[in-house]
């Protein structure tokens, strides 16, 4: 067998029959160039646009659901031509799929579940709604906030499960598949929460306060249903932290996080709400998008050591700027304040961001397109929708993100001691291990197949090697999947409790 054949066996059984890599735009990006942008508006009258979402499959990612302050509802077509010459108006009336009155009230969040086939919606009317994105037609009515909802997260597998986060400083776990409380005339169920946690996040106790008396209760601005399955991330509107939470047992929390400043003098020392939370899709990083202008970025196998970068140059002067970070970890996209949008490469060589200068108002709203690598949308209160592309490179679809997942499992001490002892015997031999199998040239056998590795130009074998045992404990991805030395009940004993 000559090499080339060879070297088409090893790619076959490494990657699929195909040989092909999940794409990744970090080698590819000098830039992004707008597409196009719409304007948000219903019978002539122009509205600020508050949330968006891409639908998540290859099927319909061209699809963005966006939610505004009037209550609505719009579907639009990404992929549309946008004309030089036409206006954002002309462009709107083009790209709209759709569009219907889910709400009374604005309209905070959305949410597409049920491979692209219904949507949620968070109110400020106190109540999320699931919508037959086709039919525009409401299959369910969830009660039980007494504030507005804030933020919603679906389950990362099962889409019946869902979290949400609401003004009244509570999150609840809901379950699409309960039975109804009450069913009204038109069809609609009614729902209450099968699970909520009031006060889960509280502002501190002066030294004053009674000890009886109980602390205020601060805002829920952003929840997370974490890609291990088990774990809500949740943060709120007064301080930077971050909290972890098992839905199986929400009696307490299991861990928190927060951007260390033991080194600022006490009286310069504020406290920062979080607008917004973000995840990967390979579960590896956690962003929180910080009133004090920053993005901080964990890694979830070191949440003791708090972020390992933090991104600065935007300005976020309200709670409606959100940030997210890119499906393949790549870079994180924020709104501000200044009416611009900032996008930083997470391992790039310098901290500039590149800046997208197209929009005449605060950017609030941003997503990434889990599909098509390096597109984006974001939304502003200038009353546009604009979409985003990688300079030159038009849509490159994505495998299905549930192909290509890749879940992130502490190591165990004899898992670290293998790795060890192979790193060390590949380094006699001037060989390089990089998550694949190291073939020996002279055998002629068809290799056996590995899990593929998409690792980010921020060295995550770095962070994997240097995580502590401690660090391995507070990973809520090592829960899934604990070492076969530790026997655990439930993601509680995966946390070391301050």
């Amino acid at each position: 067998m000559d090499g080339r054949s060879f070297n088409y066996l090893q790619a076959r059984e490494l990657r699929g029959h195909r040989g092909l890599q999940r794409p990744h735009f970090h080698n590819l990006a000098t830039g992004f160039a707008e597409l196009g942008a719409m304007a948000v508006q219903h019978a002539g009258h122009d509205t600020p646009p508050l949330a968006l979402s891409f639908a998540k499959t290859g099927t319909h990612s061209h699809l963005l659901a966006v939610s505004d302050e009037d209550g609505f509802v719009s579907l639009l077509d990404t992929r549309i031509h946008f004309p030089h010459s036409a206006s954002h108006h002309q462009n709107a009336e083009k790209g709209r799929i759709s569009e219907w009155v889910a709400h009374n009230n604005s309209i905070f969040d959305v949410c597409w579940i049920k491979e692209d086939t219904q949507i949620l919606t968070g109110s400020g009317d106190q109540t999320i709604k699931l919508w037959d994105a086709q039919k525009k037609k409401c299959l369910g009515e969830f009660t039980g906030h007494t504030g507005s909802v804030k933020s919603l997260s679906s389950h990362p597998f099962n889409p019946d499960l869902l979290v949400s986060g609401s003004r009244d400083g509570s999150f609840a776990q809901w379950d699409l598949r309960c039975k109804p409380d009450s069913q009204t005339g038109r069809g609609e169920v009614h729902s209450f929460s099968p699970a909520m946690v009031n006060r889960a996040h509280t502002k501190p106790k002066p030294k004053h306060m009674k000890r009886n008396k109980v602390s205020s209760s601060m805002s829920i601005t952003s929840v997370l249903y974490l890609r291990d399955g088990t774990s809500v991330a949740t943060a709120g509107s007064v301080d930077s932290v971050v909290k972890f939470w098992d839905v199986r047992n929400l009696k307490a929390q299991l861990n928190e996080i927060s951007p260390h400043i033991d080194s600022i003098p006490c009286e310069e020392k504020r406290m920062y709400g979080v607008c917004s939370l973000s995840q990967d899709s390979s579960g590896m990083f956690l962003s929180a998008s910080c009133m004090d202008s920053r993005v901080y970025l964990y890694s979830l196998l070191q949440l003791g050591k708090g972020p390992v970068k933090s991104f600065s140059g935007c300005l976020t002067g309200s709670f409606f700027v959100k940030s997210s970070i890119s499906p393949d970890g790549e870079h994180i996209l924020s709104g501000s304040s200044d009416g611009k949008a900032y996008v930083w490469q997470v391992g790039g060589p310098h901290s500039d961001p590149l800046i997208l200068n197209s929009h005449q108002e605060e950017v609030t709203a941003v997503g990434w397109c889990e599909a098509e690598v390096g597109k984006m949308a974001t939304a502003s209160d200038d009353f546009t929708v604009r979409i985003w592309d990688i300079e030159g490179g038009g849509w490159r679809t994505m495998r299905p993100l549930s192909s290509v997942r890749r879940r992130v499992v502490a190591a165990s001490p004899d898992d670290e001691q293998a790795r060890t002892n192979c790193i060390s015997s590949s380094s006699s031999t001037g060989l390089k291990m990089h998550g694949v199998n190291t073939l020996n040239s002279n055998s002629v056998t068809t290799p056996r197949p590995t899990k593929r590795s998409y690792a980010t130009s921020l060295d995550l074998r770095d962070i994997s090697e240097e995580t502590s045992a401690a660090d391995d404990m507070e990973s809520p991805s090592s829960v899934l999947n604990p070492p076969s030395s530790l026997k655990r009940k439930t993601i509680c004993d995966y946390f070391v409790m301050a």
